[in-house]
């Protein structure tokens, strides 16, 4: 069946099988969380976007072997199932450097903009961008055998950026870096899997990027 990401919290996940990787979306807990398990075709290891809630929910997607958790950014409604899962499955735990200390989980691999994180045999490239939290990160997968693939947590979504709860300063921020590591170096193709609610594309919110500028969020 054709991926679409539309998935409702106590639905069924929704898979999208690339040709070295299996995206697995969830949504999960009272915010209509979004989490992603990301499975390298290769070696079958296992890497988790946002323990965010409902830890048997998201143990039951894992299933027996996961490898690292990565946590968006420090809002507790990405976090929230986190320490049950490491507890039950081991992984080590990754987030951005400058949101780490801001999520009660230690985080074990601190993440700086331009890192690469495998998940077995695929490669993920972190982008910080900073406004919606100090911390924040995005992972791009740059699918060799098609478009790029963009895990934005709360960053990017279908209509705006992230939340910056009314503060001009911080919507800058958040714009000018969803700007310049993300619109200005990806095609439109790419596809974007936001922290909440349905998938987009660059292509399809790039036409609104003076709209955003102009109503300030």
């Amino acid at each position: 069946m054709t991926y679409h990401g539309a998935v409702k919290v106590g639905g069924p996940p929704d898979v999208r099988e690339l040709a070295h990787l299996i995206i697995t979306k969830v949504a999960v807990g009272p915010y209509d969380n979004n989490a992603y398990l990301l499975r390298c075709r290769a070696t079958d290891e296992q890497l988790l976007i946002d323990a965010a809630a409902d830890a048997p929910v998201l143990l039951e997607t894992v299933g027996d072997d996961l490898a690292t958790v990565v946590t968006t950014h420090r809002h507790h409604d990405h976090w929230g199932a986190l320490a049950e899962v490491v507890a039950t499955t081991g992984a080590r735990t990754a987030a951005g450097e400058h949101d780490a200390e801001g999520i009660d989980v230690p985080t074990e691999l601190r993440l700086a903009d331009g890192d690469r994180l495998r998940v077995g045999q695929v490669e993920l490239t972190v982008r910080h961008l900073v406004g919606h939290t100090p911390g924040a990160i995005v992972l791009v997968y740059d699918d060799p055998q098609g478009h790029p693939h963009v895990f934005t947590g709360d960053c990017l979504f279908p209509g705006g950026v992230g939340n910056t709860w009314g503060d001009p300063a911080a919507f800058e921020s958040l714009y000018k870096d969803v700007n310049e590591k993300i619109f200005d170096v990806l095609p439109d193709e790419a596809w974007v899997y936001p922290g909440h609610g349905n998938d987009t594309t660059l292509g399809a919110e790039r036409p609104h990027l003076r709209e955003w500028r102009e109503r300030g969020w």
